[in-house]
């Protein structure tokens, strides 16, 4: 990408947009156009109105809703449309409005639940989903097929990526609907200041989860943003993959709460394993800079300085 281009990077309120914009602004790009306060992305009068206001040259389509497995049982048609609308509305005035390279940012939860590991492209549509978030998944794989519809019939530079599980700065910390590094963050926070002899987390604790620090994750997207150009999506990770309970210890390390952990077996556990395979991303040249350690300590800390300053206004 030319570094005066105008560059739209839709959801600039989300993980992973934000971060995105954070790595163009360390990358020397200028011309960052709109926000999401411009615009109501599931509106397709105020997409259609944007894009033909700016006209953006690249497009990084990062938006739409998305939670942890209490937000998608609770929530599965607002998660969908919302991704469906988003989609459809951003992919669309891009084609209409001649932008030069698009990137959807789709999800590991649209590979089946039982996918051979670590999940590979090919992969993709040749089983069933993991039913907490199948409608999501749903949703996250019509926008890879809409930008693979657009490169057929109008040849459209419309690309795809799947990123592993993101977490970090500016992540939603809910217990409600948060994923789950944030959760059990805040879960483990609390539990420390208020001295609890003891955590409950759901689950078995044995699925394990590849995670991607969301600042690595923006370097990536810049780095196939100007080397990858095909038509298949191309996997986001290749860092190690951890169990939640593996997890939850070096997040209970981290914090510093010194009470047990709970694990409650009745609740769902989600995927037995989700790990990318990124060996296609690797092989051309890129490599995460954060370890998890590093990368949960910068959230925790990033946690503690948004508690500090919502506690003074």
């Amino acid at each position: 990408m030319e570094k005066n281009a105008k560059i739209f990077v839709a959801g600039q309120d989300t993980l992973i947009g934000s971060a995105i914009l954070r790595q163009l602004k360390r990358n020397g790009y200028v011309n960052l156009i709109g926000s999401d306060q411009d615009i109501d992305l599931t509106d397709n009068a105020q997409v259609k109105a944007f894009f033909a206001t700016y006209s953006p040259d690249y497009v990084f389509l990062a938006a739409g809703k998305s939670g942890g497995i209490r937000a998608n049982q609770k929530y599965p048609a607002e998660l969908m449309i919302d991704n469906l609308l988003v989609a459809s509305h951003v992919i669309h005035q891009s084609y209409c409005h001649k932008v030069k390279k698009l990137l959807y940012l789709a999800s590991s939860c649209s590979y089946p639940k039982l996918s051979p590991q670590p999940m590979q492209v090919s992969s993709l549509w040749t089983g069933g989903l993991e039913t907490t978030n199948e409608a999501y998944a749903v949703a996250k794989l019509a926008g890879i097929k809409l930008c693979q519809a657009y490169r057929q019939q109008y040849n459209a530079n419309f690309i795809t990526a799947i990123p592993a599980n993101a977490f970090g700065l500016g992540d939603d910390f809910s217990l409600e609907d948060s994923h789950v590094i944030p959760a059990l963050i805040r879960k483990l926070h609390e539990a420390k200041e208020g001295k609890a002899d003891s955590v409950e987390i759901w689950g078995t604790g044995n699925p394990r989860r590849e995670f991607i620090f969301a600042d690595d994750l923006a370097d990536a997207c810049l780095f196939i943003m100007d080397r990858y150009n095909e038509s298949q999506p191309i996997n986001l990770g290749g860092g190690e993959d951890v169990s939640i309970r593996q997890l939850a210890e070096l997040i209970q390390l981290i914090v510093g709460f010194e009470g047990k952990l709970y694990f409650d077996a009745t609740k769902p556990d989600g995927m037995p394993l989700k790990a990318l395979d990124a060996s296609e991303l690797l092989e051309l040249g890129w490599k995460s800079q954060t370890s998890l350690q590093n990368a949960i300590s910068s959230t925790y800390a990033y946690f503690l300085q948004s508690n500090r300053e919502v506690a003074y206004v």
